[in-house]
């Protein structure tokens, strides 16, 4: 992470995530869309489709696809707060659901709260479509340059 003014504005990064066509298919299953990014806050919004096909028994959208929905808004925010340079692999995540979600458009905020030298920490809230808080979650990842992800592991 860096101090200096980033180098493209909010609006530029943001266009170039909408019209990204490298999606990862994770985020095409979750119909994961950035709508707005704030480098100076590191923090990303995002929508979600939330399928009947995520439903557990109770038609209820499963936990893990909140959890998914929760860690690809928070490692696009570390993504963001590194201007860009480095990929967020989460150490560890910690989720409370707080109401059940349904099928349908969900919103997501993630936050870097800390960057540290090795590790950052992040946060997320995941809303329906009325605003109502489904879940929090709280996440510890590593930030990680893409060169080093890329580089093949010696034997």
């Amino acid at each position: 992470m860096s101090d200096s003014p980033p180098a493209v504005s909010d609006a530029d990064l943001l266009a170039r995530f909408q019209n990204s066509r490298n999606q990862p298919p994770g985020s095409e299953t979750l119909g994961f869309r950035i709508i707005a990014v704030s480098q100076a806050d590191m923090r990303v919004e995002a929508l979600f489709t939330a399928r009947r096909e995520f439903c557990n028994p109770m038609r209820q959208i499963q936990g893990g696809f909140l959890c998914a929905m929760l860690d690809d808004t928070m490692s696009v925010a570390g993504l963001v707060a590194s201007g860009m340079t480095c990929v967020m692999p989460t150490l560890e995540m910690k989720t409370s659901f707080l109401r059940p979600a349904k099928p349908g458009e969900l919103r997501c905020v993630g936050r870097v709260l800390k960057w540290g030298r090795s590790i950052a920490f992040t946060e997320g809230e995941l809303f329906d479509a009325d605003g109502a808080l489904l879940a929090k979650a709280t996440a510890t990842a590593k930030p990680t340059p893409y060169e080093q992800f890329k580089a093949p592991r010696s034997a």
